[in-house]
């Protein structure tokens, strides 16, 4: 297959943003989340990573829940999460958490976490608690978890996969090329070895992973990107706009895609074999997630391959 419109292109000469990344302002019941969010003490990745999607998704009462507070163990050069000495995990915050999402009235949850690479299971067990909580207080709400790599270790990986969560997100992030230097404490074939020990563990527990583009990547290593996480066994596929969290501490973006561009790589993406594709200049690992994992338990079950 080939891309008409996505072209290899130097970046543009300023950084005003295109008319397409505009954001409505808050309205409907964002004060009514803001509030739910507040009162639970449990962080929220749509505040701490600067999420551009807040106003909209807090507006429909969507709240993305990052547990195990606010200070991350990495430093990533696209990220805003803060990196600190982190406080050790709260007891109660599975049942705050719960508490929260009830309030909500979710019926599809993603939790979040930063990188815990200083406890000794890497927060799996405290992942693992919080996913049990949520289904013991709200039995309908389905639960897709998007935790950090625990460096592929499987007794993580299990720890988590045992819990039950409907669908399991880790990130790759970024082409091969690029990852270095923007994760210098990840690694790509990690993160796909992530999945893949997921699907060993877990074959019926959808997967799911999330690409950012306009950080200087080719439109030939976006296609192989997309077919390591085929090979690693990856479900779902989203794909997004990068956009720097700040203009003087993070890295800039190289390169703003078109709405049409975000179309023809959910074509590419689709002609590989994921269940479920949501590329947009928008698009993030939880925008609109209850839809995107619908749609792909959906299709799962008709392959024949449901839980």
């Amino acid at each position: 297959m080939q891309l008409q419109v996505l072209a290899d292109a130097p970046p543009p000469p300023h950084r005003r943003l295109p008319p397409w990344l505009k954001r409505p302002l808050p309205s409907g019941d964002f004060s009514h989340t803001r509030g739910i969010v507040s009162a639970s003490g449990v962080a929220t990745v749509c505040q701490e990573a600067k999420c551009p999607n807040l106003t909209e998704c807090w507006s429909k009462r969507h709240a993305t829940f990052m547990i195990l507070g606010d200070k991350c163990t990495r430093r990533c050069h696209f990220c805003a999460v803060s990196t600190a000495r982190p406080d050790p995990p709260a007891p109660d915050e599975p049942e705050r958490l719960a508490e929260a999402v009830a309030g909500l009235a979710l019926r599809h949850v993603v939790v979040t976490a930063v990188a815990r690479d200083d406890l000794e299971d890497e927060g799996a067990g405290h992942f693992a608690r919080c996913v049990r909580s949520i289904h013991r207080r709200c039995a309908q709400t389905t639960v897709e978890v998007l935790p950090a790599d625990f460096h592929a270790r499987r007794e993580c990986i299990e720890t988590l996969c045992d819990a039950e969560p409907e669908l399991y997100n880790h990130n790759l992030e970024m082409v091969e090329r690029l990852t270095p230097h923007f994760r210098p404490q990840g690694k790509y074939h990690r993160s796909l070895e992530v999945l893949r020990t997921v699907k060993q563990i877990a074959p019926r527990l959808i997967t799911k992973s999330g690409v950012m583009v306009g950080l200087g990547e080719t439109r030939e290593e976006l296609r192989r990107t997309f077919a390591d996480l085929r090979d690693a066994g990856c479900d779902v596929l989203t794909i997004g706009q990068y956009l720097p969290p700040t203009l003087e501490a993070h890295a800039p973006v190289q390169r703003f895609y078109a709405p049409e561009e975000f179309n023809e790589l959910a074509e590419l993406a689709r002609s590989l074999g994921f269940l479920s594709v949501a590329a947009g200049p928008f698009v993030r690992s939880s925008y609109n997630a209850a839809d995107v994992f619908e749609e792909s338990r959906r299709r799962f079950a008709s392959s024949g391959a449901a839980r």
